[in-house]
């Protein structure tokens, strides 16, 4: 997939899906079916009108472009979201980058999309230009309640990786850089890949979860480890299953499956030893049962 600043799209003949698809869910996907080209913003529009509100981001720019690419799409536009943009007319969009721009012949959008100054464009608006056929996605349930970002965002921060997937329509993945630790794991016979958690991106809450690193088994703790009273904030340690490879310095993607448990402070190291081997025990079967679950 080819990913093109709206600067550099040339008018051609396009099915259009425009959103800002933070998550790439359920319902995101459906909009994007059948179409060739993706339409989205950056930065998330609500970074520049109501910067207070910002949620954290379910996808990392990489992921995001990476989940709309493996939905079969030939190229995602990226617009750049500013207060130039913001201040838009509604009509002005579409006349400006749907049609003289990116030459819609077929724009699909959410029945809940909005755009242009003040919000004032919809999905009615858009049915009623003739340049192009709209094709208006009701809003998408799974096991009787919508399908959101924000429902995600909660079910992720609670620790319900595997409800999330079911909304996502894939595991809930998250990037990072590994960065040094204290080392102790590796002391412990647990060697980690630590990563810090960006604060403008959603992350599990505290525990202990059955997951993969770049596609390899692993078992994962998100907290503050309070066995040793580090003090140094929420880490993401993910103990590589059967592979001893040094990682600092690369990007890698975890990709959660399941919760095995809660943090909690063991009273002592050789107790924390027993359950982390426990935790990989628990781990490997869940991983084992669920080879065939990926996500980009």
């Amino acid at each position: 997939m080819k990913v093109t600043p709206l600067a550099e799209a040339g008018a051609r003949p396009r099915r259009v899906a425009v959103g800002t698809f933070d998550g790439v869910h359920l319902g995101h996907r459906e909009v994007i079916r059948g179409s060739d080209t993706v339409l989205t913003f950056d930065p998330h529009p609500l970074q520049v009108i109501h910067p207070e509100a910002v949620p954290k981001l379910l996808d990392s720019f990489a992921i995001k472009r990476d989940l709309i690419a493996s939905l079969g799409v030939d190229e995602q536009v990226v617009l750049p979201f500013d207060r130039e943009f913001a201040a838009q007319s509604h009509d002005r969009f579409v006349d400006a980058v749907l049609v003289e721009r990116l030459g819609a012949t077929h724009v699909s959008v959410g029945e809940n999309f909005r755009f242009g100054r003040a919000a004032r464009g919809d999905a009615e608006y858009l049915r009623s230009r003739p340049e192009f056929e709209t094709r208006v996605v009701p809003i998408v349930e799974v096991e009787g309640e919508t399908v959101s970002s924000s429902h995600i965002r909660g079910l992720v921060a609670a620790g319900d990786v595997a409800a999330a997937a079911r909304f996502l329509g894939a595991p809930f993945t998250l990037e990072g850089e590994v960065v040094a630790g204290d080392r102790r794991g590796r002391e412990l016979g647990m060697p980690t890949a630590n990563l810090v958690p960006d604060d403008r991106l959603a992350y599990p809450g505290h525990g202990v979860y059955a997951a993969t690193v770049d596609g390899r088994p692993a078992a994962v703790n998100v907290g503050v480890r309070p066995t040793f009273e580090s003090g140094r904030g929420v880490l993401i340690e993910a103990h590589l299953i059967d592979f001893d490879d040094d990682l600092y310095g690369r990007t890698i993607r975890i990709a959660f499956l399941a919760r095995l448990r809660g943090e909690r402070r063991f009273e002592s190291v050789e107790a924390l030893v027993d359950q982390m081997h426990a935790d990989v025990a628990d781990a490997r079967r869940i991983l084992s049962a669920a080879a065939s679950v990926s996500r980009p």
